[in-house]
């Protein structure tokens, strides 16, 4: 320690955020995942983003690998952000496998506190169907297929999302996800969709099961055994990560180069 204040009262009084480093966090750290990259390796570009849409200002935070093969944007849970450990964890593996993420808020500031709004699925995937095209001039991620992940009631919200959009998505990948709650559009989806659920989430589970009769796009239900909702086991946010970067890296790649 280079210097020490005469008045240094409690070490959290000196940052502006001194939130805990939740087990993800660490966990990835020691595994080697968000390490710097290699002598020689250029570091992804990493920026965070104000997006105005129409007056409504959303905050997101954008990672592009140098060479990057897609762009997968996270729609997040009830009561979730673009802040939330988990999300994060699985976006730096998706970043580890050459993928830009792009996570995303999709609610206001003035508007996280209402309940009304974070349930509203119609209102959170026509914002997340804005920012899908906004996507298409940003020069960072500009030509880059796009794909989804969603998370819980997030995940409803970017199958709707992904039915308006027709080819403009090309995959989708649920974790713990409420697939349901597209309602009537998933019959649209023509995204090839992965619906991630743990074994121990049973009602959920078969909330997802139910979901997947109605899709008539390429899909699957993948079961990660041992997992609650929230994927809190060792290991099984791993499993989530890894299943998601095999699904998006076959998808979204293959689909564009079909339009060659």
């Amino acid at each position: 320690c280079h210097t020490v204040p005469r008045e240094l009262g409690g070490v959290g009084s000196w940052y502006r955020d001194f939130t805990q480093v939740s087990d993800e966090d660490v966990l990835a750290v020691l595994t080697g995942v968000g390490a710097p990259a290699p002598a020689g390796e250029a570091m992804p570009t990493a920026r965070e983003l104000v997006i105005d849409l129409d007056g409504i200002r959303l905050r997101g935070d954008l990672v592009v690998p140098q060479g990057a093969r897609g762009l997968v944007v996270f729609a997040h849970g009830s009561g979730s952000s673009r802040h939330s450990p988990r999300n994060r964890a699985v976006a730096r593996r998706l970043q580890s496998a050459g993928l830009a993420t792009l996570l995303l808020d999709l609610l206001a500031e003035h508007e996280e506190g209402r309940r009304d709004l974070v349930f509203d699925i119609p209102l959170l995937a026509a914002r997340l169907e804005a920012v899908t095209r906004w996507c298409r001039d940003e020069p960072a991620v500009h030509g880059l297929p796009i794909g989804y992940f969603g998370a819980s009631t997030g995940a409803g919200a970017a199958l709707r999302a992904a039915a308006a959009l027709g080819d403009e998505v090309r995959a989708v990948v649920s974790r713990g996800g409420r697939p349901d709650l597209a309602g009537d559009r998933l019959p649209l989806v023509r995204a090839a969709t992965l619906l991630i659920v743990g074994s121990r989430d049973v009602e959920v589970l078969t909330l997802n099961r139910r979901a997947a009769e109605r899709l008539v796009c390429l899909h699957r239900v993948e079961v990660v055994e041992g997992a609650t909702h929230l994927f809190e086991e060792p290991g099984t946010l791993e499993a989530v990560a890894e299943l998601a970067i095999v699904w998006f890296l076959a998808h979204l790649p293959l689909a564009r180069a079909s339009e060659a």
